[in-house]
């Protein structure tokens, strides 16, 4: 991978990583237009470390009462009611999911899940899903209504994202809608849930880069999860301001768009369903 390869796909991660969208699939097409490799699960793993220290930069008070509250939980009876301290325990709740099945099919992740046809149909249906979901979901709650099987919810909705094509942010506000959380909150909770599930995949996945006779690409790797950092954040505020006033049909319309034309690409032999093998 080059510098200017690592620059794009940077620019592309941070873009997409929040916007309900799915990055891994706008990952995965840039590199197939462009004629790269696919830079596969552990790059975009690792890459997603910059977005996520975005999220606790930018929500950084909040996230740092939610862990002294978790913290005095363990020990202080009277703190285990504390808001803060329960939304930390549904973070923890929420974050198993995608443990368990990001363990469990670690070799499709890898592998057959980056089929382009698969990403293509993961784009539309969970596009349609998100439209459902912003009509008929009452948006009336907010975190402090949050419990352990809304979070067990939000979890599995955010687990669907090891498929690219599905977005983590999308599949999780999806989920948070249809249980009747407001968009702000839903998205919110999305976010602090994403830190540790994608901490700990990135850390998982270090150990992949330069695996099968490639030789490591670290300073491609680290400017591009630089670049995804930067970018990310000001995707964070700017969205976090766009849904208290709008819904999410233009990012709906767009990734149901982006599916149809990636299959026509794709059915007329414009692009091959594994166009840049993974390295």
């Amino acid at each position: 991978m080059g510098w200017f390869e690592a620059l794009v796909l940077g620019l592309v991660q941070g873009l997409t990583e929040f916007l309900p969208v799915s990055s891994s699939a706008h990952l995965r097409i840039t590199a197939a237009l462009a004629g790269w490799d696919d830079p596969g699960a552990a790059f975009t793993a690792v890459t997603q470390i910059g977005t996520e220290l975005a999220v606790i930069l930018y929500f950084s008070k909040k996230i740092g009462h939610v862990l002294v509250a978790w913290f005095y939980s363990l020990f202080k009876k009277d703190w285990r009611g504390h808001p803060d301290a329960r939304l930390g325990w549904l973070i923890i709740i929420g974050s198993l999911p995608i443990v368990v099945l990001g363990l469990f099919f670690q070799n499709a992740i890898d592998h057959s899940f980056r089929d382009l046809r698969i990403t293509a149909t993961m784009l539309i249906v969970f596009g349609v899903i998100l439209w459902i979901a912003d009509r008929v979901g009452r948006k009336t709650r907010d975190l402090d209504h949050l419990t352990v099987p809304h979070g067990l919810g939000f979890g599995f909705a955010q687990a669907l994202a090891i498929v690219p094509g599905v977005s983590r942010s999308g599949g999780t506000v999806s989920a948070g809608l249809l249980l009747g959380y407001t968009r702000a909150d839903a998205t919110e909770y999305a976010f602090l849930l994403a830190v540790p599930a994608v901490f700990g995949s990135g850390l998982y996945k270090l150990t992949d880069i330069g695996k099968n006779g490639v030789p490591a690409q670290w300073g491609p790797t680290i400017l591009a999860t630089l670049v995804a950092f930067a970018v990310g954040y000001v995707v964070i505020a700017w969205l976090m301001a766009f849904i208290k006033t709008k819904s999410y049909l233009p990012f709906i319309v767009y990734r149901i768009a982006l599916g149809v034309v990636l299959f026509v690409l794709v059915f007329t032999g414009a692009l091959a369903p594994d166009a840049g093998p993974a390295t």
